[in-house]
């Protein structure tokens, strides 16, 4: 089991992770507490092996937490400010989740946390031998950072259904909003895993996972409609041929 504790100046943050902790069979809570002090001495006590933690609290915040802890246990980040991200990852946080927190991506984040403090419990994955490409599971656990106006936000590789290119700016769509960043479509292109994501026209790239159906020259992601630019079709057939049955 993994033992938890969850920091939050906020009762109704405490109640949501400690029902979401209660559905998750490896997870044992120890405490969920409102006083970062009383919290950081369990952690100092080598009482917990993972800490949901706020980062704007009263007494102390999650970053000062973070400092003072200095890897006596393994963090989870929960907050509705997203600009403290990049700072949390460089203290070494498995992960940074946005409140209010859905349960699937609370799952995605104690599975990391279980890849790391239980790395034998973690079923590996079976991935070809002459396959130089990433196993499925660790491109469900990829992300990449971008920059939007007022906040450095991080996108999971798998929420991503397609990118549009509009002039200087792209915009990337997920399944929960649509981020604008100031960015060219050839430099995210080769940031994005060839085998999962495809230029289709020289304004979209798509996500090959999340394809519903294609149509003549028209692919079809929820109720998007993205067009099969001419340069794009034969390299895009080519692997969607590849793939049928």
């Amino acid at each position: 089991m993994i033992r938890c504790i969850i920091v939050d100046d906020e009762p109704l943050a405490l109640h949501v992770l400690e029902d979401y902790i209660s559905k998750i069979p490896f997870l044992h809570l120890v405490k969920a507490t409102t006083n970062p002090i009383e919290a950081l001495t369990l952690v100092q006590e080598k009482e917990a092996d993972l800490v949901f933690l706020d980062v704007q609290m009263p007494e102390l915040t999650g970053i000062q937490f973070l400092k003072i802890a200095n890897g006596k246990a393994k963090v989870i980040l929960t907050t509705a400010y997203p600009q403290y991200a990049l700072e949390g990852y460089e203290l070494d946080v498995i992960d940074y989740l946005l409140k209010p927190i859905a349960f699937d991506r609370f799952f995605k984040a104690v599975q990391k946390a279980q890849a790391v403090l239980q790395p034998a419990a973690v079923k590996p994955v079976a991935v070809a031998e002459s396959s130089p490409q990433k196993p499925q599971q660790e491109f469900l656990s990829d992300f990449i950072f971008i920059k939007t106006e007022h906040k450095i936000q991080k996108v999971y590789l798998n929420d991503i259904l397609l990118i549009e290119g509009l002039k200087d700016y792209i915009s990337i769509f997920t399944p929960a909003e649509r981020i604008i960043t100031l960015q060219n479509m050839k430099k995210m292109e080769d940031a994005l895993p060839a085998k999962y994501f495809i230029r289709v026209h020289k304004s979209y790239i798509v996500s090959i996972n999340k394809i519903d159906s294609i149509e003549r020259s028209r692919i079809f992601i929820g109720d998007k409609i993205i067009p099969v630019g001419d340069t794009y079709r034969d390299e895009f057939f080519k692997i969607i041929d590849g793939k049928n049955v």
